[in-house]
């Protein structure tokens, strides 16, 4: 029912000049949860951001915003429950970044917008948040496209909103910026009940973040559920029309397509000491074979994407005769083995057992830390 939801859209079509780009739009957020559009470039996820926050004048449709009709709202009203943040790139004339953060808090002031000194803290406190107050006295139009976006997202929680819509608000952030920002959105969720709709490029953040997501893609939600239903392997090749590398559901990850061509290098790994080798050996165009891995090991998540052929094992098993057996014609094939695994197990005795047929056979026999990549990418 509509009264279970903070906000909440019926039959939410959307476009430009009347002619309807996407149709039958149903968003459901509770308070204090977080909401993510993904899917392709220009499928429409800033057009609805920009219908739902009346940027945009929608087609059909009702947005509900607290229990009452959005087009109800005077823009005071809406402006005092919510907060926008968009990619487009504001330049205003002559005002420092106290300035612009500063004007979150008008909906709150009267007409002459003077600010009061609970303002002024409220303004320093959320420029704190972001980690941004050092910048109060910079011009806004002088500094960096990552400075203005964290500014942005200050401007709108010195808002006070209880609810905040972003557009791809990780743009222009680097690594660290991207992490503090979602960081403190999800701060704000649990702490202040805040609920979150926004759009992100990076999947990996997606899948770690929301608490539901939206799929848009052609003139409809193409799914929406919770992020174990949407982030898997097939959905996401589907949702992008994939038609090279891979999306690796248990990271959350893009890998690259694997090397053609025969093998001729074996890698023994596990426990994840196999990943930097075999992201290596894909940079440099080298095809290589694997095994024997569990499937429950990290190393096996990465190798059956980009390995010419991985043998796994059971998880929880010993290696079998059957699997071990396999791994040695594999590597029989091959001039050199790498052996990135340091120690063995009852589990993994087997792999043990491989690297000893390799000496035995006079293979080229390297650690994982070797300099072998230069050599083994000219056809060594």
């Amino acid at each position: 029912m509509r009264e279970s939801y903070f906000f909440h859209t019926e039959n939410l079509t959307v476009g430009y000049d009347g002619k309807p780009l996407i149709r039958e739009i149903e968003i459901r957020v509770r308070q204090g949860e977080i909401l993510t559009l993904i899917g392709p470039n220009g499928a429409g996820k800033s057009t609805i951001l920009k219908s739902i926050t009346r940027q945009l004048k929608a087609i059909a449709g009702t947005v509900w915003l607290d229990k009452e009709d959005m087009k109800r709202l005077s823009d005071k009203e809406v402006s005092r429950k919510l907060s926008v943040v968009m990619t487009e790139r504001i330049r205003p004339e002559l005002m420092t970044c106290e300035d612009v953060v500063a004007t979150g808090r008008y909906p709150y002031t009267g007409h002459l917008g003077i600010l009061s000194g609970k303002d002024r803290e409220i303004v320093r406190e959320a420029m704190e948040l972001v980690h941004a107050w050092e910048l109060k006295d910079r011009d806004f139009t002088a500094i960096s496209d990552g400075q203005r976006q964290r500014l942005l997202l200050a401007r709108a929680i010195a808002q006070e909103p209880e609810i905040i819509v972003l557009d791809e608000p990780t743009s222009f952030l680097d690594i660290r910026h991207k992490l503090e920002l979602l960081g403190i959105l999800k701060r704000m969720v649990r702490e202040r009940k805040l609920t979150v709709v926004m759009s992100l490029h990076e999947l990996d953040l997606a899948q770690k973040v929301s608490d539901s997501v939206i799929c848009v893609k052609g003139d409809r939600i193409a799914k929406y559920g919770k992020p174990e239903e949407i982030f898997t392997a097939d959905y996401i090749h589907e949702l992008y029309d994939m038609s090279a590398g891979s999306y690796n559901e248990a990271f959350g990850s893009l890998e690259l397509e694997p090397p053609e061509g025969p093998a001729e290098t074996f890698v023994i790994a596990g426990g994840g000491s196999g990943i930097p080798i075999y992201r290596r050996l894909q940079r440099k165009g080298i095809p290589f074979y694997t095994g024997v891995l569990h499937k429950n090991d990290v190393d096996y998540q990465v190798a059956k994407v980009l390995a010419r052929e991985t043998v796994a094992e059971e998880a929880f098993e010993p290696i079998s005769e059957k699997q071990y057996a396999h791994a040695l014609e594999n590597m029989m094939k091959c001039r050199t083995v790498i052996a990135a695994v340091k120690e063995f197990g009852t589990m993994n005795e087997k792999n043990r057992i491989l690297l000893e047929e390799a000496q035995k056979a006079g293979m080229e026999i390297l650690d994982g830390d070797r300099e072998y990549w230069e050599k083994g990418s000219k056809g060594k």
